[in-house]
């Protein structure tokens, strides 16, 4: 095999996209083209997930990141179709990376010869959906990353990886949130190692089913209840 050909989609200056571009650049893996979508949503989803991350790291922005390198960088105010294919269209791509993105359905999710792949800051099929370190505290799940295929459900495509974040006592709601993040971010790179290796038939499978609804953001009473929860050292999957 080789190095797969590319497209890299985030949300503007998302720390989760920022974080996963940094795994994948430190093993070579070059993205044909970067887009980010730059809107209102997108800033939104950005400042909570900054919240969610407070107090820890981010890994540099993206146009600093892209230094020295000669990677197209287009925004788009949306990723859809209408905006998304016309820039790659033309590019033999064999997949495209979702680095932190909206939900994205139609053509963009066919175009790719090998597929469309994300990582999700939540252990699939278990807790689908927002706020994963939250909803896994509240509902006493295991903590974790996955790394799995697009299609038109939510977080619902085959498996490749599926790690847990080990919780340790006294970690915070806000390192959680970044454990998962970096863990993602790892867990795409080992992906495209994988691809590069020619892995995937062997890795790829069905998720099963959940017991578990796909969540939502939580409100602020179930973050009152994860906090709780944490500091009283209360959640059911510690390490230690």
């Amino acid at each position: 095999m080789a190095k797969p050909r590319f497209a890299f989609l985030l949300l503007k200056e998302h720390p989760y996209g920022r974080e996963m571009l940094k795994q994948i650049l430190s093993e070579g893996f070059i993205p044909e083209i970067i887009i980010e979508e730059d809107s209102e949503i997108g800033t939104e989803e950005r400042e909570k997930f900054l919240k969610r991350i407070e107090g820890n790291p981010i890994a540099p922005k993206i146009s600093k990141q892209l230094e020295g390198k000669e990677i197209p960088h287009i925004t788009v105010s949306i990723h859809n179709s209408e905006k998304v294919m016309p820039h790659i269209k033309n590019l033999n791509l064999d997949l495209i990376v979702f680095g932190g993105t909206r939900i994205i359905r139609g053509e963009i999710l066919d175009f790719p010869k090998d597929g469309v792949i994300n990582s999700h800051p939540g252990l699939l099929p278990d807790c689908r959906g927002s706020a994963s370190p939250a909803w896994s505290v509240y509902h006493d799940i295991p903590i974790g990353s996955s790394t799995h295929f697009c299609d038109n459900g939510i977080d619902t495509g085959d498996l490749l990886f599926r790690r847990e974040v080990p919780v340790k006592r006294g970690m915070t709601y806000e390192d959680l949130c970044y454990e998962t993040l970096v863990l993602a971010g790892v867990l795409m790179k080992e992906a495209l190692i994988a691809y590069d290796e020619g892995r995937w038939d062997e890795l790829r499978r069905p998720q099963g089913e959940s017991q578990w609804p796909t969540f939502r953001n939580a409100p602020q009473e179930i973050l009152e209840k994860v906090y709780e929860k944490l500091t009283n050292e209360t959640y059911q999957h510690y390490v230690d």
